[in-house]
């Protein structure tokens, strides 16, 4: 299981371009396979990393995830094919339907026929993605338009799928799922066999599967399962994700949070590589004290291959 870090869910350093860039070559440096940020309310993420591979060289680059309402998939195929570019083929485009609350209520769009909608967009952006024209004539979008981006590679994208019929579409449109406050168990019992039973059945490759969570290496565990609930309550409240936490027989986002020693991280990274995850996407977040830095020193070792204690 490949490890990485999530930046951009909230301001490192001073926040601003020249201090991500300072963040993802540490991260290059330190052995990580992969750095992922997240599109909020601040930088466009598809842009940022764009910078950011041109500043870098090793490290892969990916979203965290994009939503798609709000941008056509010609457009957010044009973006990708440039970051691709700039990034000397290390660009991954996470997308992902973003939230009701999001969507209607901030954006004033629709939220309706989520399904269909990502199937629509997949089914335009991917040939792009490959180079090939779209040529699609679907409900929601019609479109016949090619794009030349000189330089750019194809660029695998991943869904932000969690309930069986994003999965199903994830499998055979895309080249995997991006998950977050999904635990080991569902990984296990519902996401990592569906999306594979659909990509057998599409005759598509084994589809990635990047699980992310929270993550804080601390040395009083119950504390800082108590800092991820305050820290995280949000994702308690959003119904996907809600819906993924009642799969797992969790509470809240406390409870899928990982903390604790050495040896609890350890093993909590073996039961999601043992679930199926083909990459860790890491939040660390500070629990107490220092706990982020320490998160991230205890990470990197693990990504740089250092054995993990025997359970």
């Amino acid at each position: 299981m490949r490890i990485g870090m999530m930046v951009g869910a909230t301001a490192d350093g001073d926040g601003g371009l020249d201090s991500l860039v300072a963040q993802a070559k540490a991260l290059e440096a330190k052995g990580f396979a992969s750095l992922w940020m997240a599109n909020i309310s601040s930088f466009d993420a598809i842009g940022a990393l764009g910078i950011v591979g041109r500043e870098t060289s090793r490290i892969e680059l990916g979203t965290a995830v994009v939503p798609t309402y709000p941008r056509h998939p010609v457009a957010i195929a044009q973006q990708a094919l440039t970051t691709q570019a700039a990034s000397r083929g290390r660009f991954v485009l996470g997308i992902g339907l973003s939230h009701q609350i999001v969507i209607e209520n901030l954006l004033g769009l629709s939220y309706a026929r989520r399904a269909s909608h990502m199937r629509e967009y997949l089914e335009v952006l991917a040939p792009l993605l490959r180079g090939e024209p779209a040529d699609w004539k679907g409900e929601e979008y019609r479109v016949q338009v090619g794009l030349q981006v000189p330089g750019a590679a194809r660029v695998p994208v991943l869904v932000a799928a969690l309930g069986p019929a994003m999965l199903r579409i994830a499998a055979r449109l895309a080249d995997g799922t991006i998950t977050w406050m999904t635990g080991p168990k569902t990984l296990a019992d519902h996401t990592v066999p569906t999306l594979g039973a659909a990509a057998r059945e599409a005759g598509r490759p084994t589809p990635r599967v990047v699980a992310g969570l929270p993550i804080a290496l601390a040395r009083d565990a119950d504390a800082a399962r108590a800092r991820a609930a305050k820290d995280f309550s949000i994702y308690g409240q959003l119904p996907s994700y809600r819906a993924m936490l009642d799969r797992e027989g969790a509470a809240g986002p406390a409870d899928v949070a990982i903390a604790g020693d050495e040896r609890a991280l350890d093993a909590a990274l073996r039961r999601l590589e043992e679930a199926g995850a083909t990459d860790f996407c890491a939040a660390a977040f500070e629990a107490e004290p220092g706990a982020a830095a320490r998160t991230t020193e205890y990470l990197a070792a693990r990504a740089s291959g250092r054995p993990p204690r025997p359970g």
